[in-house]
């Protein structure tokens, strides 16, 4: 994110998530946390949408506090900027809530399908990069065998990890790298309850 001001993170509640669980939305927000701030026909240009379109779902994110209006426009021309460098949540606020579990299902489908076009953008485009970065950039995955609790320890090391690495040491030549992180199990079979 290019806004070193913004809170780090913001846990979604049913309205943000249902507010959130929408292709446009998703993809404004995304645009600002990666890309800084914008105004709404800047945004609908690179998002090949409509001005119109574009400012009423930037006004229904800033009703759940995910963008905000930056201050840096000059009279109706307001330049939006993500809220927060991210959001999170917990399956179990919304396992009571079917339309929230809906709209949980739906935005986790979209960012795998948003991830997975993302690197095969990378893949189209990584035979020009220097071997200096394709030799560290790519696919990795390991196993662990983990009880619930070990396994949020392992997030939250990894996290703090990863706010270690957040600012650029040499920002000229530094690149923003994606990092995505996914937990599944092998074996699907559910566990018995303790």
């Amino acid at each position: 994110m290019n806004d070193p001001n913004a809170a780090s993170d913001l846990r979604l509640d049913k309205r943000a998530l249902r507010v959130l669980a929408h292709p446009l939305r998703s993809r404004l927000l995304t645009e600002l946390r990666v890309n800084g701030p914008a105004t709404a026909t800047e945004l609908a240009a690179k998002l090949d949408t409509n001005t119109g379109a574009t400012s009423y779902h930037l006004r229904e994110l800033e009703g759940v506090a995910l963008v905000e209006d930056s201050g840096e426009g000059v009279g109706k021309r307001r330049v939006w900027k993500a809220s927060t460098a991210s959001h999170s949540w917990q399956n179990s606020d919304f396992s009571e809530d079917p339309d929230a579990s809906a709209s949980l299902d739906w935005l986790r489908r979209n960012y795998l399908s948003q991830y997975a076009a993302q690197t095969e953008r990378w893949l189209d485009a990584e035979h020009e990069w220097p071997s200096e970065w394709t030799d560290r950039l790519g696919f990795s995955d390991v196993i662990l065998e983990v009880s619930p609790e070990r396994l949020a320890n392992f997030h939250a090391e990894f996290e703090a990890l990863a706010q270690k690495y957040k600012k650029a040491d040499d920002p000229a030549s530094s690149r923003k790298v994606l990092f995505i992180t996914q937990a599944i199990p092998l074996d699907l079979t559910p566990p018995m309850p303790s």
